[in-house]
């Protein structure tokens, strides 16, 4: 009868480790299966809108975009035709669109992919400034942008071209051109 208590026992201690052992196998393909799908959407926004004020209370920025997808590996947003604006009351606004857009996972870089639209409304201090270009890194916080491709500044008649380029869109703006820059100006 000892013996029997004795296979028995041996026989629940057996089904444990295979149990244990299909357990380990099973939750491993599992890991494994979730990799393979890791970089997905966890979720998303249809007619996305961010708003950052300044320090004093008033608007800073404003980022919109036909669709956001958020990706929980990286923290990344993937934005479908987004569009930034820079606020520098009582100056007009600065809009940069492109055809896709990245946002970091702390929201310090955004990363304008394809061609980008720059543009300022004329106002009393100055003319329309319309800037092409493409591939554009923003810096939100800081109203920067840079880019190393080319870009055309035209402002009325007037046409600049350049490759690279750097701009803060904040007062006083700066725009610079870093490269084969060439220009054609109305003399009026």
């Amino acid at each position: 009868m000892k013996l029997k208590h004795n296979a028995f026992y041996g026989y629940v201690i057996a089904l444990a480790i295979v149990s244990s052992l299909l357990v380990k196998v099973f939750v491993n393909d599992n890991v494994e299966r979730r990799d393979a799908v890791a970089h997905s959407a966890d979720y998303f926004s249809v007619g996305y809108q961010k708003w950052q004020m300044n320090a004093q209370g008033g608007l800073d920025t404003h980022l919109t975009a036909n669709k956001m997808a958020h990706y929980s590996d990286d923290g990344t947003m993937q934005l479908e035709n987004p569009l930034m604006f820079f606020y520098n009351a009582p100056h007009p606004a600065w809009q940069i669109q492109s055809e896709t857009g990245e946002l970091s996972k702390s929201g310090d870089t955004l990363w304008l992919n394809g061609k980008v639209a720059i543009e300022r409304a004329a106002s009393p201090q100055g003319r329309e400034l319309i800037i092409h270009t493409s591939n554009l890194t923003v810096t939100p916080q800081t109203h920067f942008a840079q880019t190393s491709e080319f870009a055309e500044l035209r402002s009325g008649k007037n046409i600049t071209t350049g490759l690279g380029m750097k701009a803060t869109f904040n007062v006083p703006v700066h725009l610079e051109l870093l490269a084969k820059v060439h220009g054609i100006y109305d003399k009026k």
